[in-house]
């Protein structure tokens, strides 16, 4: 979070001190989280957002599945004011040691919430397939079972970005719908062809033009590289982007680092036969018109499955929780709008459009009532 943003965003919050004689105990517990979540620091901040926390360990554990035994990772405070969390990241090659996921299940964990992250593989390779939808299904079984986990008989399930939509999914299998509390989507989508199209012509739902990030059309070819290349181009073609997406991340923490990375992926580009070159080149140059153009052709079949979309798939019975970042340019938040209208009939919804936040991230500038808002509405969640 750059220190400029943060500090507007602090300033927005100040306000928010001056009033906490306003608020009542579940809203303090959300100004708390916010206050930590952002990551904002001082006298009367750091005292708000030690509001009701705690010490908390940490333990490395596998979990049991169809698909093979997952690895996960608990985050269990030494006092419990809660229930357990399942928390999933986004796809990303650092998994449960993604650094903005860890930060969120600690501040989760400090507020008295166990939290349980479970590393479904396909996340890791940047795949978005009906596999991890089982596998969060799974984690909250198998955390529901004998033990300690979820004495409640209940839990939560959190998602981050495309694991926003499948946690819904989770939660509403037959297996499961009557033992989650409530369902967190953050920066999550309602229907992953819908997705997937915009992020191959820049096109809305409402029919509005936005500029995609370059970051989804690159996700969706690794996901459909087997039917643009011949077989024997495959693998080669997916080292060169995954290549080009760890420098991606890379620029986040070490830019000389980043930089040599951008360099051996556009190096690739030479060794590699048509059309992978061509491939490759669109994704070291951004070209995102035109692999989006590629693209698109495969979208609807590779986003077909109901186990990948929420809008598809049976409603669950509780509470969802929709927050999305205004200006996300990577699942736009159109997406929570027209599932919050979707599920409505069926459960009861809190949507939150912030600009607090762009792609399940706060790092953007907010005024007073964003951020009443945003307190508002994770006192809400963490008071389920």
């Amino acid at each position: 979070m750059k220190h400029r943003m943060r500090w507007t965003l602090g300033a927005a919050l100040a306000a928010l001190l001056l009033a906490v004689i306003f608020l009542l105990p579940p809203e303090l517990r959300g100004l708390s989280f916010v206050l930590r979540a952002a990551n904002i620091h001082g006298t009367p901040a750091d005292a708000l957002a030690s509001y009701r926390t705690g010490a908390f360990s940490v333990a490395d554990l596998t979990v049991p599945t169809h698909h093979g035994r997952v690895p996960a990772r608990l985050y269990r405070p030494d006092r419990r004011r809660g229930r357990l969390i399942v928390l999933t990241s986004g796809v990303h090659a650092a998994g449960i040691d993604e650094p903005r996921l860890v930060r969120l299940a600690e501040d989760l964990a400090m507020s008295g919430h166990p939290v349980l992250t479970p590393e479904p593989p396909d996340l890791l390779r940047y795949e978005i397939t009906p596999c991890l939808t089982d596998i969060i299904e799974e984690t909250a079984l198998w955390a529901l079972g004998p033990g300690l986990l979820a004495p409640e008989g209940k839990v939560d399930l959190f998602g981050i970005s495309f694991s926003g939509g499948l946690s819904i999914v989770a939660a509403g299998r037959p297996a499961l719908r009557d033992k989650v509390a409530a369902v967190l989507s953050f920066g999550g989508h309602g229907d992953l062809s819908r997705v997937l199209s915009f992020l191959c012509t820049g096109v809305q739902a409402d029919g509005t033009h936005r500029k995609p990030h370059d970051y989804g059309v690159v996700v969706i070819l690794l996901n459909v590289a087997d039917r643009l290349v011949p077989p024997e181009q495959v693998a080669a073609l997916r080292e060169g982007v995954l290549k080009f997406m760890h420098a991606s991340h890379l620029t986040l923490v070490d830019s000389k680092q980043a930089e040599a990375a951008f360099a051996e992926a556009r190096a690739m580009e030479a060794t590699l036969p048509e059309p992978a070159a061509t491939l490759l080149h669109q994704v070291n140059t951004r070209d995102v018109a035109a692999l989006g153009a590629r693209l698109l052709p495969f979208v609807k079949d590779f986003a077909g499955d109901p186990s990948l979309s929420p809008e598809r798939s049976p409603a669950p019975l509780a509470p969802v929780y929709l927050l999305h970042g205004m200006d996300d340019s990577v699942i736009p938040s159109i997406e929570s709008t027209l599932l919050a209208r979707a599920l409505e009939p069926h459960t009861r919804v809190h949507l939150l459009p912030t600009p607090l936040i762009t792609h399940a991230e706060m790092d953007r500038q907010a005024s007073a009532m964003d951020a009443l808002k945003m307190v508002r509405f994770w006192s809400g969640l963490l008071g389920e």
